[in-house]
Formats: C-alpha cells, sequence, structure tokens
C-alpha cells in the first residue's frame, strides 16, 4: 500500500493475545487516556470528550513534539489515528485498531497499526513499526494487569 507516489510504503504491525476475561469486563478498562498511557511514548496533555461520546481527541506531548489523536469508541473497540486537523508529530500517516473479540470464554485483544514517519531518513518507516510494535505490546500489559 502506498501513501503517495514520492512517499515509502506505510508499515503495519500487529500484536494480539488472549486475556482470560469476557469482552465487557476488557471493555470497561478501555478508555483514550489508558490507551495512550499504556503505550508510554507520549503523555495526555488534554482530553476532549465528543458530545455523543463515540469520538474523543487526546492531545499528546513528548520530547519536542504535540499532536492530536482521533480516537471514535466502536462496538469491539476503538480505531484511532494523528487528526487531520493539525500538527501530524513525527507522523505522515498513523492508524491503530484495537479489537476485543470473544475466545474460549475469555477475550483476544488485538491492536494493528499502519504507520509511516514524516522523516527524510532511509528505513524510517522501518523503523517506526518496530518502534510501534513496542507500544503496542505495552499496551497489551497494560490491560492485561488492568483487568
Amino acid at each position: 500500500m502506498m501513501v503517495d507516489d514520492e512517499s515509502p510504503a506505510m508499515r503495519e504491525v500487529e500484536v494480539e493475545r488472549f486475556i482470560a476475561e469476557s469482552p465487557p469486563t476488557v471493555g470497561r478498562q478501555l478508555s483514550p487516556t489508558r490507551i495512550v498511557e499504556w503505550e508510554g511514548s507520549f503523555e495526555v496533555a488534554e482530553v476532549e470528550e465528543g458530545a455523543d461520546d463515540e469520538v474523543t481527541i487526546v492531545t499528546v506531548t513528548g520530547p519536542g513534539v504535540g499532536f492530536r489523536l482521533r480516537f471514535e469508541r466502536r462496538s469491539d473497540g476503538y480505531r484511532y489515528a494523528v487528526a487531520d486537523d493539525g500538527p501530524a508529530g513525527p507522523f505522515k500517516h498513523m492508524e491503530t485498531w484495537l479489537t476485543v473479540d470473544p475466545e474460549n470464554e475469555g477475550s483476544r485483544v488485538r491492536l494493528r497499526s499502519a504507520v509511516a514517519l514524516n522523516a527524510p531518513v532511509p528505513f524510517a518507516d522501518r523503523i517506526a513499526a518496530w518502534k510501534r510494535r513496542g507500544e503496542l505490546k505495552r499496551a497489551l500489559d497494560g490491560i492485561a494487569e488492568a483487568v
């Protein structure tokens, strides 16, 4: 998949884990703020709740960078991406799907992310995918510990 004619391909990463709790139990632990905190790379600076509780905008900051993530609540979890109404931070594109599905009297939790960096560095997207995989694994650890 190409972002545009001049950019390298986005990288996709996916991690998953079985958690011996029901999807509603897991789902009650999820929130945009907690997801950002569990990933561990950025600090939550501000949270704007949507009027219908389906969309939440989280402003995040890190060393020398700040940007907004748009979280959409879905029936099976969340979809979140860099908001298109402001700076994208280090990303040309970043989108993540967190799903919680029933499995064997528990839940299968999956995080899948597509990422491309906004940096003219060789192999930048490979590095971003490697880093993103670590963030997603930390988020899975946080979810597992919370339930």
